[in-house]
């Protein structure tokens, strides 16, 4: 079947204001934004990017999407996860993108749930990651302490990283199989995976012990704390959701 798969790839929703040079009369009208370099590479690779909006009902895209891509922003609300709340600001998220955003929160929450229930291939990237791990019942650690290797890293984007951000993965995993013994990635997290949600297991650290991959064993289920898509180089990250998600055509055709 020659047919593309369509991935879904989520996104967030701001006000119009936050946009240099749009008019004031429609500057608290909201926009749906996604990131294109998302749809970029999944486009190279083969795949066809559908970009989700919340208005997509989670439940109802999976019944047409062969895979799902949760993209990285800001913090999973701590509530979520049984963090501390005092860190959160009365602050919409549509006119402060650092701001908690529980609808963002809600919708990838839902999304994620149905696609993992109907078996639909997942890339959870950077906050993607956290949020898996959260939906799966995990916990996040808060804030990472400044180290010798540098996670929330002062290079623009696109780039391949810092030298020191080496990510070692676990053998035989998925993330071993795609990525190699180890690859040098780029980073923009403070916070990072702390007790792993049920079913997944982390298969990629950096020397500081920092988990950088997840997966679930024997499902096409893998997180990633740094950005694929802004890598210089093209991560196989990108290559892998879309080869699953036509794996998962080619099933769904044959039945």
């Amino acid at each position: 079947m020659s047919r593309k798969p369509l991935v879904g790839i989520t996104g967030r929703r701001v006000q119009l204001g936050l946009i240099t040079g749009t008019d004031d009369r429609y500057a608290t009208a909201c926009t749906d934004t996604f990131m294109t370099a998302f749809a970029t590479r999944v486009a190279k690779a083969g795949g066809v990017p559908v970009h989700l909006p919340y208005g997509a009902a989670p439940l109802d895209a999976c019944e047409w999407m062969s895979g799902v891509v949760i993209t990285g922003g800001q913090d999973v609300h701590p509530a979520r996860w049984g963090g501390d709340t005092s860190v959160v600001r009365d602050v919409d998220p549509r006119l402060d993108p650092h701001a908690h955003d529980t609808e963002r929160d809600d919708y990838e929450f839902t999304l994620t749930r149905a696609a993992l229930d109907r078996g639909l291939p997942l890339l959870g990237v950077c906050r993607g990651m956290q949020l898996l791990n959260v939906a799966l019942g995990g916990t996040l650690i808060a804030d990472l302490p400044p180290g010798p290797v540098p996670h929330l890293s002062l290079l623009a984007a696109p780039t391949d990283g810092d030298p020191e951000h080496r990510v070692r993965f676990e053998p035989g995993s998925t993330a071993a199989r795609v990525f190699g013994d180890s690859a040098v990635t780029n980073s923009w997290h403070h916070q990072a995976v702390d007790r792993c949600g049920t079913g997944l297991v982390v298969t990629g650290r950096t020397s500081d012990g920092v988990a950088e991959a997840m997966e679930v064993p024997g499902a096409p289920i893998l997180g990633v704390q740094w950005h694929p898509e802004w890598m210089e180089r093209d991560d196989p990250a990108m290559a892998w959701i879309v080869d699953e998600a036509r794996k998962r055509q080619e099933i769904e055709y044959v039945h």
